[in-house]
């Protein structure tokens, strides 16, 4: 495909350096249209809204509402119609599991994936604290490049055949070795909480694990590929749903 169309957005608002990076490189890959939301929308999931303002933005379009309303949104009403979405780049990586039904941005890409529309999730690990500060707009850049390469080279081949819609995520830039591993999310689970007076503390305890050299789950896992400094390309499918078993059968018919 020689110049895609290119819907592009995120959870962490328009106004994020890792949506503009991803603006610029992408801009001579294809026909770029930014609808991406007007504040941070982190960790929303697949929230939408009934009705959302939006407003013109350098980039694009500002929608007053979440990752999902902006693509729905950027594919029916406010740019032409996508060869591919793209989601990021978040600040803070999506690993595991249990984040694919939380993360904005992976939901993004699962909202495009039911619309038939590939989607890609680009995300940029960002060890201890780090997800907290605002990183430089080059430490974006292997984040961007690995998107750029899977666009480039993914539509053409039948990539988005096999899977409808990838959860990519890059190293920490000072780790990074510039390669790429295609990996299934890790089914580890972390997650603490603790009472005290009138608040409860909830502790992901994951990423501080993630930090211990005797870190190891298995190297196809997507976690394992970010503590080994390599970029994590998971191929994934929207439906949420089980196959067939006959016990099931029976229990229903037993009711």
């Amino acid at each position: 495909m020689d110049s895609p169309t290119i819907l592009l957005t995120n959870d962490d608002g328009i106004d994020s350096p890792g949506i503009r990076a991803l603006a610029n490189g992408l801009s001579d890959v294809g026909e770029v249209t930014v609808v991406a939301p007007a504040d941070n929308k982190s960790a929303v999931g697949r929230a939408t809204s009934s009705e959302a303002r939006v407003h013109e933005h350098e980039l694009g379009y500002a929608l007053e509402g979440t990752p999902v309303d902006c693509v729905i949104a950027g594919i029916e009403a406010l740019g032409p119609s996508p060869d591919v979405v793209v989601a990021g780049v978040n600040q803070g990586a999506n690993l595991g599991m249990y984040v694919l039904g939380r993360s904005g941005t992976v939901s993004a890409a699962v909202e495009a994936a039911y619309f038939g529309v590939p989607a890609i999730a680009t995300s940029l690990y960002l060890p201890g604290d780090r997800w907290k500060t605002v990183p430089k707009p080059e430490e974006y850049d292997e984040a961007v490049r690995a998107t750029r390469y899977l666009i480039e080279r993914g539509l053409d081949n039948g990539l988005f055949e096999l899977a409808d819609y990838l959860n990519v995520n890059a190293p920490a830039p000072e780790n990074g070795r510039t390669e790429m591993r295609i990996t299934r999310p890790s089914s580890v689970y972390d997650m603490t909480a603790n009472h005290d007076g009138e608040t409860v503390t909830l502790q992901d305890n994951i990423w501080q694990l993630m930090e211990r050299d005797s870190y190891s789950e298995g190297e196809r896992t997507d976690r394992q590929a970010i503590v080994e400094g390599v970029i994590s390309v998971s191929p994934l499918a929207a439906p949420h749903s089980t196959e067939h078993h006959d016990a099931l059968d029976d229990l229903a018919a037993e009711y």
